[in-house]
């Protein structure tokens, strides 16, 4: 097994104030890398510079890991770790392999005995758990619902039920310029009394995190259009 790390970078949800949700010794992390698997080089570049990264950043190599990388290139962008160079993985935001395709560059790791490290760093998921008030003893986390909206109100009453069968918490996310659609689908499908939290800009100046029933999100329209929100619905 190699000495050198996979490092499991956290980033920031959104917004400059790094060092409100970052720990400081990630400074330290970045600062011991010189190759990173991101999601956008772009925005990775501008995060390590805002983070404090001390080597030009010119220098690096980065190996970009999206919907476009070709499944057949992930082992290469381990290959520094098997000559001993650290590499860090970075989602576009919050910790990586959370909703995030990291996840298999993290598995195709495993398989060549590689040290992983995760990084302590915030997850939109678990906070907006955190405060919502819901089980969190129970919960799963479902990801995307269908695009198509007949489709979506299906899963929307089939999380419901496994909810209250279960007395789980169900959480999942949307692309925020369809946030309005998908509250307006929880008004009609779901049950009255069922609890739904919307939990939007987290650790941003903006962020809020509203708890109603259904029949109160129903009378109270707020609008979500294009604001990064996590959902999360409980019936009891």
């Amino acid at each position: 097994m190699s000495r050198a790390y996979l490092y499991l970078i956290p980033c920031t949800l959104g917004g400059d104030q790094i060092n409100h949700v970052i720990p400081n010794y990630i400074k330290d992390v970045i600062n011991n890398c010189n190759y990173y698997i991101v999601e956008n080089i772009r925005t990775a570049r501008r995060f390590l510079i805002k983070a404090g990264i001390e080597s030009k950043i010119d220098d690096l190599t980065f190996f970009e890991l999206n919907k476009h990388t070709k499944t057949e290139d992930l082992p290469l962008f381990l290959k520094p770790i098997e000559n001993n160079f650290n590499v860090g993985l970075i989602s576009e935001a919050g910790v990586p392999g959370v909703a995030d395709p990291g996840a298999d560059i993290i598995s195709i790791a495993h398989i060549k005995k590689i040290n992983i490290k995760p990084l302590v760093g915030p997850s939109s998921i678990l906070l907006s758990l955190m405060a919502s008030g819901l089980n969190g003893q129970s919960f799963s986390f479902n990801g995307y619902l269908p695009r198509d909206r007949q489709e979506r109100k299906k899963a929307i009453q089939n999380l419901e039920n496994i909810s209250f069968r279960k007395q789980q918490t169900q959480i999942f996310i949307e692309t925020p310029y369809r946030n309005n659609h998908l509250i307006e689908d929880l008004c009609k499908v779901c049950t009255p009394n069922t609890e739904i939290v919307i939990a939007t800009n987290l650790t941003l100046e903006s962020e809020s995190i509203i708890r109603m029933k259904a029949k109160e999100w129903k009378k109270n329209k707020i609008d979500f259009h294009k604001k990064p929100s996590v959902f999360l619905i409980h019936k009891y």
